[in-house]
Parts: structure tokens; sequence; C-alpha cells
């Protein structure tokens, strides 16, 4: 399992879980399954299945072994509330993420409504941090589901960003990533449309954290929007804002 990571707003990544199955519109050029593939083709043992959904019990307790303190993206290559993850293994990870204290750790789905109905039979240690993706508005029900969580810092990834998203209610959300999707195949970003996601958390005074243009070539393009980075947190001040 990775020990570092090149995600611009995490350490590490830590994937007890591998392989996933697409389910709403910003799944469809998947960076994870890319990387499967390849991974797969060279042999990597945790990637013997591709990109079929695969539970890893041997990689639960790295994280313990990290004495550092560090910031942990859970399952980068997957997604911990898919339909076919146990409950019993989505306790396993929350164990360890309880155990492990001394780590942040950030949890990404899409399956907001398993997230919602799991929640309340969850531990949620105060170094959770819980997002759902809304790529698009059609979405926006899931940051609803989000909010019945009781996690200490819950938050949004707007990316990849697949199209114009107006309104916004932030409340009860502590922090917001946006950004294009890169590869191949990568759909079009528009720049209106992360101003309008900034200005939103700007009105509302959320932390915004731009990650990327994207594009095929996404580090030729970069991450400043109208000529500064974004890379607010959730601990940041609020007299960060213009």
């Amino acid at each position: 399992m990775a020990s570092n990571s090149s995600i611009e707003w995490t350490d590490s990544t830590w994937n007890p879980i591998t392989g996933c199955t697409k389910i709403s519109l910003g799944c469809k050029n998947c960076y994870a399954e890319r990387m499967a593939v390849r991974l797969q083709a060279m042999g990597q043992i945790n990637y013997i299945n591709g990109f079929k959904l695969t539970l890893h019990e041997e990689v639960l307790d790295v994280p313990l072994k990290w004495k550092k303190p560090r910031m942990i993206f859970v399952n980068s290559m997957s997604d911990l509330f898919h339909a076919d993850v146990p409950d019993g293994f989505v306790q396993k990870v929350f164990n360890i993420m309880n155990r492990a204290r001394w780590h942040r750790f950030q949890v990404l789905t899409k399956r907001s409504r398993r997230l919602k109905e799991m929640s309340p039979s969850l531990i949620w240690g105060q170094n959770m941090w819980m997002g759902v993706s809304v790529e698009a508005e059609k979405y926006s029900y899931r940051i609803d589901d989000l909010r019945e969580v009781d996690a200490a810092i819950r938050f949004l990834s707007i990316e990849p960003l697949l199209g114009p998203i107006q309104e916004l209610d932030l409340e009860g959300i502590n922090w917001v990533i946006a950004g294009g999707e890169s590869g191949p195949r990568a759909r079009r970003l528009e720049e209106s449309w992360v101003k309008r996601i900034r200005d939103i958390c700007i009105e509302q005074k959320v932390p915004f954290f731009f990650k990327q243009w994207g594009g095929p070539r996404k580090k030729a393009k970069g991450r400043q929007l109208e000529g500064r980075l974004w890379s607010q947190l959730p601990s940041d001040e609020l007299v960060l804002y213009p």
C-alpha cells in the first residue's frame, strides 16, 4: 500500500479494498480503473483481480505501523460503502481508524445512501473526515445524506466537475474540493464553473481547495485559479478569504 500520494489534498493512501463498479457520470473515465489494469499487467499482487472488487484483510493494520501522523485517503482505489463490501469489513476499517487516532483519515464515497444507513452503527472518531462526490448538480442529494453523518469533518469532492452547479447549500459542510477530469478522455472544464463553486464557498465561509484543471496532461495546465492557488483546509482561519 502506498506510503506517499501524489494527490494534492492528502499525504498517503490506504487501500484495504480495491476495485469498484460504475454508478454515476463521474465514473465514466475512472482513474482508479486505469491504474488497476496497469498494476495488474505489472504483476502487482493486490491487483491480480484487476478492477474487480477485492478485500485485503492483510493490509488492514498498515496505518497502525505508520507512527508519524499523516493525512490518509482511505480506498483511493475503491469505495468503502460499495454494496458488495460486507458491513463487518466496513466495521473493521473503522476500528483501525479509531485505533490509529494520531492520523487523520479521509473517506470519500458516491454511495451516500448506504453511508447514511450505516452511519448510526459506526463509531465516528474525531480524526475521521467523511466526504461525498458531487460531480454534477443531479447528485446534490448526496450532500443531504452526508449531513446525517456524525463525522467531525464533512466534505465535498466536486471532481470531476462535469457542468455548472449554480446553487449549493453548504450548511454542515466543512470543506469543498473541486477539479477537472484528467486522463486521455478527459471531459472539458469551464473556468466559470469553478469560479462559481469558489464564490459559493466564499459566500458561505467554507474552505475551498482547487485541485486541478485536468486534461490529458494535467500538469501542463496546473491548478491556479485567477492567478493564485486555492489550497484551503478545514482548519484554515476565515481570514484567509479575500
